[in-house]
């Protein structure tokens, strides 16, 4: 898979890691980007074709669904991070509504578009899918449920030739992360190798130094193997050596 003239489309796309992954996008000449925000946003570069796409509003999401006519890359970027102590329900609710059903919602309605393309689902969600942050535990447990849905669409979506990708970021200097007080790399950095990780056929993809530390430990650990030997009661093909 290569972004050269593919079609793209990256949720979340006015801001962050998800506006980084729409120029670099265009870096690598993707016939066109579809970028989905929640507020109107304009771009100068003619391949950009801005959608109203609100990852929770169903209505939206056929809209969008009914404007494009072809898709080889869906980038499920858009997230929320709020900071909570797990004492309001509708916190959790909220979370788990952008980032587990959002991408949910938004990969099924492409999927025909997808699969017609052979095309690849791309999920950003975080390196506290794999341990929580206190601090923001309702994103973290949403992201857990994201890791897991990108794996067992992994598993469900390999005979029909689409490929699921899930990315592990570490923290990026973002507005969601502006209340954070660690080491942050730049959205531009991540949004370049989450498309390496793409175009090399890596299933998990650790774009930052932090998570790359742990790339290795993951991919020859008891989970990964767990998840391939899943995996394979659902498709016996994908049993490897």
């Amino acid at each position: 898979m290569t972004i050269a003239n593919k079609v793209v489309l990256v949720t979340g796309a006015n801001r962050g890691i998800g506006r980084a992954l729409v120029e670099e996008a265009l870096r690598r000449d993707a016939k066109r980007v579809y970028a989905g925000t929640r507020q109107p946003w304009t771009h100068s570069d003619r391949r950009v074709t801005p959608l109203a796409l609100d990852v929770t509003n169903e209505a939206q999401i056929q809209a969008a669904v009914e404007s494009v006519e072809a898709l080889d890359i869906l980038v499920n970027n858009a997230g929320l991070q709020p900071y909570d102590d797990l004492s309001d329900r509708a916190t959790l609710e909220q979370s788990l509504a952008v980032n587990l059903f959002g991408p949910y919602g938004v990969t099924q309605a492409f999927l025909p578009l997808l699969t017609r393309s052979r095309g690849a689902v791309v999920n950003n969600v975080s390196l506290l899918a794999l341990a929580p942050l206190a601090l923001v535990p309702a994103y973290s447990i949403s992201k857990a449920a994201a890791f897991n849905m990108t794996q067992s669409l992994r598993a469900l979506l390999a005979g029909r030739g689409v490929s699921v990708h899930a990315v592990l970021t570490g923290p990026t200097d973002t507005d969601m992360t502006r209340g954070l007080d660690v080491p942050k790399v730049s959205p531009e950095s991540v949004a370049r190798a989450i498309f390496d990780g793409v175009e090399n056929g890596e299933e998990d993809i650790f774009p930052d130094p932090l998570s790359a530390s742990l790339a290795e430990s993951w991919r020859s650990g008891v989970a990964k193997s767990l998840e391939r030997q899943n995996a394979a009661l659902v498709q016996p093909e994908l049993v490897s050596a």
